[in-house]
């Protein structure tokens, strides 16, 4: 089989965003030839955080696919003439399900992260609507130490194919970036609260708005602690304006 083409890259204040029609299909080749790929679903919030902490910076330089997620980042590149479509990181995890969910080759999944019973819940709903979805295990993310040695000890010996990861930016990136040597075949994404929204502990913005690119507005409204958090929007919106032609 040859080896895939990887997608077209961008740059999005001097980090890499990779352009393509098909992600699934380039991520099914990836995992068909069992080299794995660190998956970074790319909004404002990870490129502000990744221009003041160098670490952060350089897991988003080294993974294998940065999709463009946020809102801000179509922005950011249409700007700049270049017209792409969003590709939101909850969308393209359960696409990945659903091929996990009927690949001949049986993938294993496992999901880890969100608070105790959550995975495990999330989990249940893609068994219930893919009976033949190959279930590793789950975990979720408040786990002790120890806890934690056990889990890593169980990836390297089940050796999933595709690993969902919901700690929030940026500690899932850190995470996954510390660990994915373990199961160098798997695919690892960073979820962020998907699995809430799976599992029915939190319900994602009505397709009107998600059309209207106003996700980020119903998150606000469901979690009004994140207004701190969402002060990075107007920020970033700026930087891409004063920037253009640098």
């Amino acid at each position: 089989m040859p080896t895939p083409e990887m997608p077209t890259t961008s740059s999005v204040m001097g980090f890499p965003v990779h352009l393509f029609d098909d992600y699934v299909a380039w991520l099914r080749l990836r995992n068909q030839e069992k080299k794995g790929a660190h998956v970074v679903t790319l909004n404002p919030e990870i490129i502000m955080q990744a221009q003041e902490n160098q670490s952060f910076a350089e897991i988003l330089e080294n993974a294998e696919l940065v999709i463009p997620d946020g809102v801000g980042i179509v922005f950011y590149l249409w700007l700049r003439r270049l017209q792409i479509q969003r590709c939101p990181g909850i969308e393209l995890a359960q696409s990945m399900l659903e091929v996990a969910g009927t690949a001949p080759d049986n993938w294993s999944v496992f999901f880890f992260g969100a608070k105790p019973g959550v995975a495990a819940k999330a989990a249940e709903s893609w068994q219930q609507k893919f009976p033949n979805l190959n279930l590793a295990g789950t975990e979720h993310g408040y786990i002790t130490p120890e806890g934690e040695e056990k889990l890593l000890a169980t990836l390297t010996q089940l050796q999933p194919r595709l690993i969902l990861v919901g700690l929030g930016v940026p500690r899932q990136e850190f995470w996954i970036a510390q660990h994915r040597h373990l199961c160098p075949e798997a695919i690892w994404i960073g979820v962020g609260g998907s699995f809430d929204i799976w599992a029915g502990t939190k319900v994602r913005a009505p397709l009107w708005l998600q059309k209207l690119q106003m996700e980020w507005a119903y998150r606000l409204y469901q979690e009004p602690w994140r207004w701190r958090r969402m002060l990075v929007l107007p920020k970033f919106a700026w930087k891409a304006i004063i920037t253009l032609g640098h």
